[in-house]
């Protein structure tokens, strides 16, 4: 019978599925059709940036910058830029790598904004919350400020010392947690509520890009919020502020101090961003890139 040919026909069909697989990263950045092509150029390349889509138009978007929120960039600020620096922090008890915060813990973020010359800052903090927690915040207000202030439609220059942070914007992680219904892969997405925000804010901006900086170090910015962030803590600790206050968004007061002349402070942000083992965390991290370029990891 035809009718039983055809349903015998049907049933040996392979399903295809078509992948592109855009390298913005890599060797030769450009769309490969299939993983292995695609995987010679970005294995063991520090930094790659790559992603998978259902079509090449969707690929070529991923190239140009569109259909995501931004991209890093190593060039220095522009004069026409308005530069943003954010920064977040705790003094958790453990000290370690996995030591958990307790709720008498304090943390802190903070934004630092110069737009054409005007400097504006802006902190705040919360008990028992994690550092990520905090440089989420940090990001988080900085856009809120600039949209309530009309500014979101000007070039905007975000420099951050959190990976985190950053790599969840312009690797997207956070498309791909919104795609998941803000979730990750592996199941729970920490600080969820944060990235919604997050996800509501970017798109509302034109133009932004991203720097990362070696917190800690040289570049003023950096050290202005780190140094402002630390000035919260020191106050909740002291019990001038209470955990409810300064967890509320606050409103930003246009800073009398300059950043280049700030003075590194003697309180550490999160210790336990310092004292880590140097050998244990190259290795933790080098296992955990292994893992993304193998799209089976992405960070919480």
């Amino acid at each position: 019978m035809i009718v039983n040919k055809l349903k015998s026909n049907v049933a040996n069909l392979e399903v295809i599925i078509i992948k592109f697989y855009a390298v913005k990263k890599g060797r030769k950045p450009g769309i490969y059709s299939t993983w292995p092509d695609a995987q010679k150029q970005i294995s063991k390349f520090p930094g790659a940036v790559f992603k998978s889509f259902p079509t090449r138009k969707a690929a070529e978007d991923f190239l140009n910058g569109q259909g995501d929120y931004g991209n890093l960039t190593e060039s220095a600020p522009k004069t026409d830029e308005i530069i943003v620096y954010t920064d977040g922090g705790s003094r958790n008890h453990g000290n370690v790598a996995g030591g958990h915060v307790k709720q008498s813990d304090p943390a802190a973020w903070a934004y630092l904004i110069i737009n054409h010359g005007k400097k504006t800052s802006d902190t705040g903090g919360e008990f028992g919350a994690t550092n990520n927690r905090m440089e989420i915040m940090g990001l988080r207000n900085a856009l809120q400020y600039l949209l309530d202030n009309g500014l979101n439609q000007e070039h905007v220059h975000i420099i951050a010392d959190s990976k985190y942070v950053l790599d969840a914007i312009t690797k997207g992680w956070l498309a791909g947690w919104k795609a998941r219904g803000f979730q990750r892969s592996q199941g729970e997405l920490k600080n969820r509520e944060l990235w919604q925000d997050i996800d509501r804010l970017l798109p509302k901006f034109t133009n932004i890009v991203y720097s990362w900086t070696k917190g800690h170090a040289d570049n003023s910015g950096n050290v202005f919020v780190d140094e402002l962030l630390n000035q919260t803590m020191d106050e909740m600790m002291a019990g001038k502020k209470s955990s409810s206050h300064v967890s509320a968004k606050t409103k930003a007061t246009t800073t009398k101090s300059s950043p280049a002349n700030s003075k590194p402070v003697t309180q550490q942000k999160s210790q336990g961003k310092r004292d880590d083992n140097p050998k244990i965390k190259a290795s933790v991290d080098a296992i955990k890139e292994n893992l993304r370029q193998l799209g089976l990891f992405d960070d919480q």
